[in-house]
């Protein structure tokens, strides 16, 4: 590990001091931390709170539920998540899977080598490399990255050289230049979000007031001409 790690270490710490901890994973651990994960795709995390509430009214969010319950009321019960015929097919289909597979555990299925549970989640419809690994990492503590957009803005801000582009250049990366510590990767991943949200946005980032601003070339740029400086 050279530069390129201690730089992600500097931020990361002045992240944390800045934000605290996040206390990530949002939500309940272990099979119902998985539907979260599958129902966060392409919205907001409140939207998910709320299909995740309709969804408690019934009972436990369980394999057994899931798998046994009508498609249409599980549509309509995580409507609020959006894509909801799509999120209610994958739920369906994955739970249906771990009773197969694996007893009805995920745990069963988690507790294999990492790279193995990866890749048997990646065989499932409707779980990318995003949603796997936030399964892997909030659900039993693998070691791996989660990326999403705000990582990925972030990196492209802030100068680091990322040899590969896409997520598993992207991820392979953090892999690389951290040390294997879920707790440091759970972290981080739920900083950067709190980061991308408040100070480095997709349009009209707020980078004078960024806790990353003096290493950041793009924020140091912006706040010169924020300033006036030529």
């Amino acid at each position: 590990m050279g530069g390129a790690s201690a730089r992600l270490l500097l931020c990361y710490e002045l992240l944390l001091e800045h934000f605290g901890p996040q206390g990530w994973w949002p939500g309940e651990p272990g099979f119902p931390m998985a539907v979260g994960a599958i129902l966060t795709q392409n919205t907001a995390w409140i939207n998910v709170e709320r299909a995740l509430e309709r969804l408690r009214e019934g009972g436990p969010i369980s394999v057994p539920r899931v798998a046994d319950i009508d498609l249409d009321e599980l549509q309509d019960l995580i409507r609020p998540a959006g894509y909801f015929r799509q999120k209610s097919l994958y739920l369906k289909e994955f739970s249906l899977y771990l009773q197969q597979a694996h007893a009805g555990s995920l745990e069963s299925l988690l507790r294999q080598p990492l790279a193995l549970a990866r890749a048997e989640l990646l065989g499932r419809r409707g779980i990318g490399p995003e949603t796997a690994d936030a399964i892997l990492l909030y659900a039993m503590n693998h070691p791996t990255f989660v990326v999403d957009a705000y990582a990925i803005r972030w990196l492209g801000r802030v100068g680091l050289d990322v040899p590969h582009s896409g997520y598993e250049g992207v991820r392979s990366f953090f892999l690389a230049n951290l040390p294997s510590d879920p707790a440091l990767f759970n972290e981080y991943h739920a900083l950067l979000v709190a980061l991308g949200k408040h100070y480095c946005r997709k349009n009209k980032p707020v980078c004078p007031e960024c806790p990353l601003r003096k290493e950041c070339p793009t924020g140091l740029c912006a706040i010169d001409a924020w300033q006036g400086v030529p």
